[in-house]
């Protein structure tokens, strides 16, 4: 019967309990750096079948990797401190961000919706910091950051990726500037590196309630037929939480992610629109595929296309609505009010006295 050495240095004598042993801890994401153990864990998720039988495994492996980014974007200890040229203070009426590679013209578009004069150049990085800048639209003022560009890896730290898509959280809508003439794998690897630090695109909330309680262990419901979850990953995950006693109640069919999303809390829904820029360089046929794509719109910065349907959408994807007060005693004067823009929740307000 073959047997494993606990002491043995050819064996991986660093992690008790040998070679076998250090498999185990390294698949668990023990040692190492925060980076490299999430670099283990997303190799263990790669080479594990996705069935029933593994649904647990792979449940715990996912909360635990949500667990190590946490903690590698938020670090504990101190020093971390604002940085300059990120810390703008939030004006207007909503926040918008433009994110993307660099070169592909954001700051170009910055100056024409704004007037702001942000450095453009035919070379990359020439936006180093968060300039900002403030568009009048319909009586309301709208503020947009011109965000430096971002690099695959962002997530983990490079090229000042922590500071630029910390930014993109406090904004209420994103413009993702995207580069017509390459293909898709730059608006896929911009979502990713979005995704990595909880920034959700154009996604609502799970429909799931998780209520913490002092004891009766774990009570869940699911109002919906479940798929990709049942109550024994969702005890998985919890325990990854340290949470043994809690009421869940699931009313639509998620995945392991998004449970995981609805237990972690630091998450951002913000809506998108993917911009793609220099649609001069292309065919007429190929501009309209484009422009039918869902939540896309087609500019071009050089040649001034499209900059009014560019606010248009901006408008409608804000959806503020505006509030006419009245004077105690007296009927309102509606002379004023144009209806084609009432709409959701109050973000505006004035008066038509």
């Amino acid at each position: 019967m073959a047997s494993f050495s606990t002491s043995s240095a050819k064996a991986g004598s660093s992690v008790g309990g040998g070679g076998w042993a250090k498999a185990k801890h390294q698949s668990a994401g023990g040692g190492g750096s925060t980076l490299e153990r999430i670099q283990q864990i997303e190799l263990e998720i790669s080479r594990t079948q996705k069935n029933k039988a593994t649904a647990k495994h792979l449940g715990e492996l996912k909360a635990k990797l949500c667990k190590l980014k946490r903690d590698m974007l938020e670090p504990s200890g101190g020093g971390g401190g604002k940085v300059a040229g990120f810390e703008v203070q939030k004006i207007g009426d909503a926040r918008i961000g433009l994110v993307g590679f660099p070169s592909v013209g954001k700051s170009s578009l910055l100056t024409a919706l704004t007037g702001v004069q942000s450095e453009a150049a035919a070379y990359e990085f020439t936006t180093l910091t968060c300039i900002p800048g403030v568009i009048y639209y319909n009586d309301i003022r709208i503020q947009l950051l011109d965000l430096p560009g971002l690099i695959v890896g962002a997530s983990t730290g490079k090229g000042r990726g922590r500071q630029v898509i910390a930014t993109a959280k406090s904004c209420d809508i994103i413009l993702m500037v995207l580069d017509p003439t390459k293909d898709d794998a730059q608006k896929e690897m911009l979502t990713k590196e979005l995704e990595n630090v909880g920034i959700r695109l154009n996604k609502k909330p799970p429909d799931v309630t998780v209520r913490p309680t002092k004891g009766g262990g774990l009570k869940f419901q699911a109002t919906v037929p479940l798929n990709h979850f049942d109550e024994e990953v969702c005890a998985t995950v919890l325990k990854q939480y340290k949470m043994h006693n809690a009421d869940v109640l699931v009313r639509e069919d998620v995945t392991v992610d998004e449970f995981i999303d609805v237990i972690d809390g630091n998450r951002k829904y913000c809506k998108c629109i993917y911009v793609y820029n220099k649609i001069d360089l292309l065919k007429l046929e190929e501009i309209d595929e484009l422009a039918r794509r869902p939540q896309s719109v087609v500019v071009s910065v050089q040649n001034k296309w499209n900059y009014d349907y560019l606010l248009r959408r901006l408008w409608d994807e804000m959806e503020i609505v505006r509030v006419y007060t009245k004077k105690k005693g007296q009927f309102p004067d509606f002379s004023e009010i144009n209806y084609s823009q009432l709409r959701m929740p109050c973000c505006f307000c004035t008066a038509a006295w």
